[in-house]
């Protein structure tokens, strides 16, 4: 009977070892597609280093294409790249709209790397008003809200479903998730791809 516990704590650091095994850490990519070999891609990334990524058989790809201000309404599901201000705002960078398929994906305030200190906020439009700085939107997500003004000049995006035809060489990109596996290779099951010279701006 003494030996229960021991047995009990062996099976749960096992599990855990099993479920943290399956959970393959991810890597963020930008840069600018060099080479594609079947579903292998050769990436110079946004930093210069040389990598290679697999794209996974059923691979979602999606081009990134402008849209208009606009677009952004009551409702509309999008994601801000921001800096934030003294006062608490975020000052957007780049903002992109999600299709309504996506609703909520990733959604919630966390920091990010598009620029030091920047941070991202994927959340629903609960209001936009027209301001002196440019549009004032404010966004609500699960644990809470975040005012956002968006400039006049900011990069405003939309993702639309595609297929490999808009993966090519010089093409630019970004892989929000690419997994890292065992033996240091990387897979990718989205790739985001610039469509018309596009830089993904988020």
């Amino acid at each position: 009977m003494s030996k229960s516990p021991s047995l009990a704590a062996f099976f749960a650091v096992a599990f855990a070892s099993i479920a943290l095994a399956q959970q393959a850490p991810t890597v963020r990519i930008r840069g600018t597609i060099e080479s594609v070999d079947g579903n292998l891609l050769g990436i110079k990334t946004r930093e210069g280093s040389d990598v290679k990524v697999k794209m996974t058989d059923n691979v979602a790809v999606f081009a990134v294409v402008k849209t208009e201000l606009s677009e952004i309404k009551e409702g509309s599901y999008i994601g801000v790249t921001a800096m934030p201000e003294p006062d608490g705002t975020q000052k957007a960078i780049a903002v992109h709209i999600f299709p309504e398929n996506q609703r909520g994906a990733a959604e919630g305030f966390r920091p990010w790397d598009a620029r030091a200190n920047s941070t991202m906020t994927n959340a629903t439009v609960a209001q936009t008003v027209k301001g002196t700085d440019g549009q004032n939107i404010t966004l609500k997500y699960k644990d809470g809200e975040k005012k956002v003004v968006v400039p006049p000049d900011t990069p405003i995006v939309t993702f639309v479903a595609t297929d490999k035809s808009d993966v090519k060489p010089g093409a630019r990109l970004i892989i929000f998730g690419a997994a890292k596996k065992e033996d240091g290779s990387l897979e990718a099951n989205r790739v985001n791809v610039g469509r018309d010279g596009i830089t993904p701006p988020m």
